[in-house]
């Protein structure tokens, strides 16, 4: 999503929303240069395709950019990802490979990156061993920007003991487009995603890793990949944990929720949906008048650029369900248990909605009460009354943190613990609530003392990765935090010795408590809560889910599965 005031068409809010999911903040982790490694001769490990020189760094070792797929350019755009090619001769993965084609989240600016990107990272511990668990990360960024280099996971690998493996895959039209010739819209980037996974069964041995104890985690599209990797048939086998942050398959926000529009954001669509859009795109790039079987054709003789325009990049940013990849919308396969049968953790921040509202209030302000209940009515219509009772805005500092507080319970927690309850009467659920309001501020964005950051989206990311040097109760929680994530994906369970236990959620529909663990600095910060009460999901779970029948509620809109082209 565009900070207020940039150049960038105003497209939906669907597709405007995602985008500032942290990608921006991690210009500042960047991955280590040659020259920052240390250690004495560069290691090499035989991968499937051929060997790869790494570099070491001390206590850990990295190989950088690894192809795990064919380059999807020309004549495999939009195809679904093919074996990377054997290589004879040694790889120097000493560096990343491209990202994928993208435009810089904050501003106007020029696409970057490469339709050649489908490069994975592999960073493990130095000498490396064998059988460690095997954590693979999938990047925010809106399914529009990121990349897997600029997340620089040295604390869980050397204090958990684990391999930890960040994925480029497929962004924005060229990864998640749609078209009557493709037969529907494949969801190239979770194919991408799913190669990567065939990639690290094959080799995790390898590098140290046990190919039975693979974990998937992401933040925000990244929770959001991790949702669907959990309901996706051609998952299935590839995981056998997994940890959605900040991203469920239910995450959703109502109409009128950031900007003056009736548009609803929704990260999984109906594919018929994504399919006009395709055909839309291809009549307004002069590929739509010709034989009905040449658009293809003609799109994928398209330079790159004339692809990756703001518009394009936000239409097609969504997954699409109602084909073999998502059979059903995400939450309905939870609801009627099918999905992969593992161990999940699953968990939001506690100020979730702050990091996006914090860029539209310069133009869109929520001043003073009259205009929080003018915003309840456009929203919540009928349902106004009940949801202002719920959330006064006299129990906040100012109007505008009353609306971020109830925004973030309806978007964000009460869909993710509605989502855990479905997926505990099958599996092991894990729930917490990351609500550490003194986390550092490290996203490039301006920050108001009237509307601080708190616990927000994606903020819990410099407790799990290497972003910026952390003040000492932040180190402790961090420590924490890396050991539970660890042992989770060692047991399947994260809680251990001499730790604050961490209690598994109740199947739903239940009406005990939601026992989520709430992660914070301090001697009391780490505790149990009771996050249905705390955040009025009673409230929210008796309202229609935004978006309606066509949006989110997607059985209707199951297809049968069709062969891309």
């Amino acid at each position: 999503m565009p900070l207020a005031g940039t150049a960038r068409p105003p497209g939906s809010l669907r597709s405007r929303v995602p985008t500032v999911l942290l990608a921006a903040a991690f210009l500042l982790g960047a991955a280590p240069s040659a020259a920052q490694a240390r250690g004495g001769e560069r290691p090499v490990v035989d991968t499937s395709e051929g060997p790869v020189r790494g570099r070491p760094h001390g206590s850990y070792e990295t190989f950088e950019g690894i192809p795990y797929a064919a380059p999807p350019t020309g004549s495999l755009r939009w195809r679904l990802p093919l074996p990377a090619p054997h290589r004879p001769a040694v790889l120097d993965a000493g560096a990343p490979g491209s990202s994928c084609v993208q435009l810089p989240p904050l501003g106007p600016a020029a696409a970057t990156g490469s339709e050649d990107c489908l490069f994975l990272n592999v960073t493990t511990p130095a000498g490396r061993g064998r059988g460690r668990p095997v954590m693979v990360w999938f990047h925010p960024g809106g399914f529009r920007d990121g990349s897997g280099a600029a997340y620089r996971p040295e604390p869980l690998v050397v204090r958990g003991d684990v391999v930890v493996v960040t994925v480029n895959y497929r962004l924005g039209v060229f990864g998640l487009f749609g078209h009557p010739e493709l037969g529907g819209a494949p969801n190239f980037a979770l194919a991408d995603q799913q190669a990567a996974l065939r990639w690290v069964r094959a080799n995790a041995v390898a590098f140290g890793g046990d190919p039975d104890r693979v974990t998937v985690f992401g933040v925000s599209a990244g929770g959001l990949s991790v949702c669907a990797h959990l309901v996706s048939p051609a998952s299935a086998g590839l995981f056998g944990r997994a940890v959605a942050q900040s991203g469920s398959c239910s995450t959703t926000m109502p109409p009128y929720a950031l900007l003056p529009t009736p548009a609803v954001y929704e990260p999984f669509v109906p594919e018929r949906r994504t399919v006009a859009a395709g055909a839309g795109a291809a009549r307004e790039l002069g590929c739509g008048a010709g034989p009905s079987s040449a658009a293809l054709d003609c799109l994928r003789g398209l330079d790159a650029a004339r692809l990756a325009t703001p518009e394009l990049m936000e239409r097609f940013s969504a997954l699409s369900y109602g084909n073999g990849s998502l059979p059903l919308a995400p939450r309905r396969a939870l609801e009627s248990g099918r999905f992969h049968r593992v161990p999940v953790v699953q968990g939001t921040a506690r100020d979730e909605m702050r990091l996006f509202l914090s860029q539209v209030l310069p133009s869109y302000p929520v001043p003073d009460e009259r205009a929080y209940r003018e915003r309840l009515v456009r929203s919540f219509g009928a349902s106004a009354p009940a949801v202002g009772a719920a959330y006064p805005a006299n129990r906040y500092p100012t109007a505008a943190l009353a609306w971020a507080g109830l925004l973030s319970d309806a978007s964000f927690t009460c869909p993710a613990l509605r989502d855990s309850g479905a997926l505990a009467r099958h599996v092991p659920t894990y729930g917490y609530r990351f609500s550490d309001r003194d986390a550092p501020v490290f996203v490039p964005l301006p920050q108001s003392p009237e509307f601080p950051f708190g616990a927000t989206h994606g903020f819990e990311l410099p407790y799990l990765f290497r972003v910026v040097d952390l003040a000492p109760p932040q180190r402790a929680l961090s420590e924490r935090m890396t050991e539970y994530w660890t042992r989770f994906a060692r047991t399947g369970s994260p809680n251990g010795p001499n730790a604050p236990a961490w209690p598994p959620l109740t199947a739903a529909p239940s009406p005990a408590p939601a026992s989520v663990l709430s992660l914070a600095a301090g001697a009391d910060g780490i505790r149990t809560v009771d996050a249905r009460a705390e955040h009025h999901c009673a409230l929210w779970d008796s309202l229609p889910p935004f978006g309606g029948p066509e949006g989110t509620d997607g059985p209707d809109a199951a297809e049968t599965s069709r062969t891309p082209r």
